[in-house]
């Protein structure tokens, strides 16, 4: 395996209305790492996936993968798929129907050269790895979804690619079974160490599986690092709201520090000393509930009263509703924790460490 480079990629859809699908990316992917590209539909995930792959023409930048350079648009110079020296495995298995498994896993093998003595022992081994040398003789029609999608892995695997590129290979698979292939992949990439650029829309996928993140917005990387850095610490408001951070406000100064749900209390020194709005965004988990407004705590900022509207009970947790003037907030707390009822009035608070401020659109506290 080798690392990939991307230099200043510009991929541009002309047409009736011009869409920059890829604004002038600059990403490494160093050798051994899984980066995992997240974001929601039209951020231009896969179409940079497949400037990597080759099946879109870039119109600016470089890809070097190793000492090997396969795409250099001012040099006219853009290998074609077959010689990137690449492993692809597509949401839709994209096997075919008329050979059995272990034709579909052997033909990239067959298409490099190989002799029969190696195609036999690699498709063994590949087998092996996805757990389905049991299935070696059957056609794809006879396989699940979840089979399928594991063939597809071996496949790509086979020929010991320079890069592993995977689509949102999980997307069409039922949720326990997502979980099940997701913890095979995890596991795969930790005992060979391939290099790999993975697809998701899905934060927890992408947590789960990435070595790194790059979460992307309208074609351009938003932030990029390791999948704890990304959750804890989302640098841009954008990547805070996709991550789903549901609680915010607008937080102003006019001699006081207020929001639109009334004036803020506790410690504010986490505010600073500027004049200019603020953004607060706090995960549901990280706020605390009290029935008394507290004061003289240090690194505690206090939120207005609020009344809780609704409490919904999911099993090992509750989740509370509350309503401060026109905003719902939401908390979650342990099903052990203490219980709160609907029409009680409260006080929300969160530690400094939980707060994550935003200026201008970028995280200043957090």
């Amino acid at each position: 395996m080798q690392t990939l480079r991307i230099e200043g990629l510009l991929k541009v859809y002309s047409g009736h209305d011009k869409v920059v699908a890829v604004d002038r990316v600059n990403l490494t992917v160093d050798d051994g790492i899984l980066m995992v590209l997240l974001g929601p539909s039209g951020c231009g995930k896969t179409t940079l996936l497949r400037c990597v792959a080759g099946l879109e023409d870039a119109q600016e930048g470089t890809i070097t993968l190793g000492n090997n350079t396969v795409l250099d648009v001012r040099r006219r110079l853009n290998l074609p798929t077959h010689k990137r020296d690449i492993g692809l495995v597509f949401q839709n298995y994209s096997l075919w129907p008329h050979m059995t498994v272990r034709r579909n896993v052997e033909y990239p093998l067959r298409a490099r050269g190989a002799n029969r003595t190696e195609r036999d022992r690699r498709v063994d081994e590949v087998l092996e790895m996805v757990q389905c040398r049991q299935l070696a003789d059957r056609l794809p029609s006879m396989l699940s979804g979840g089979q399928q999608q594991r063939i597809a892995l071996a496949r790509a695997l086979a020929p010991r690619p320079a890069i592993m590129l995977l689509d949102e290979p999980l997307s069409n698979l039922d949720a326990l079974l997502r979980e099940d292939l997701r913890a095979q992949l995890r596991a795969l990439h930790r005992e060979l160490g391939f290099t790999g650029i993975y697809v998701t829309h899905d934060q927890t996928e992408a947590f789960a599986l990435g070595s790194r993140v790059a979460v992307m917005n309208s074609g351009r990387v938003e932030q990029f690092g390791t999948p704890d850095e990304v959750y804890e610490k989302p640098m841009t408001e954008y990547v805070a709201r996709f991550l789903g951070i549901r609680n915010r406000l607008a937080l102003t100064y006019d001699g006081a520090w207020s929001s639109e749900i009334g004036p803020l209390s506790g410690d504010l020194s986490v505010l600073g000393k500027g004049t200019d709005p603020l953004q607060l965004y706090t995960r549901p988990v990280n706020v605390g509930l009290s029935r008394q407004v507290a004061t003289g705590t240090q690194r505690t900022l206090v939120l207005p009263q609020a009344r809780i509207r609704d409490v919904l009970y999911m099993g090992g947790e509750v989740e509370y509703l509350l309503q401060a003037r026109d905003v719902v907030l939401h908390v979650k707390k342990p099903a052990s924790h203490e219980k709160f009822q609907p029409g009680e009035l409260v006080y929300p608070w969160l530690a400094h460490d939980h707060a994550l401020i935003y200026a201008n659109g970028r995280l200043v506290h957090g």
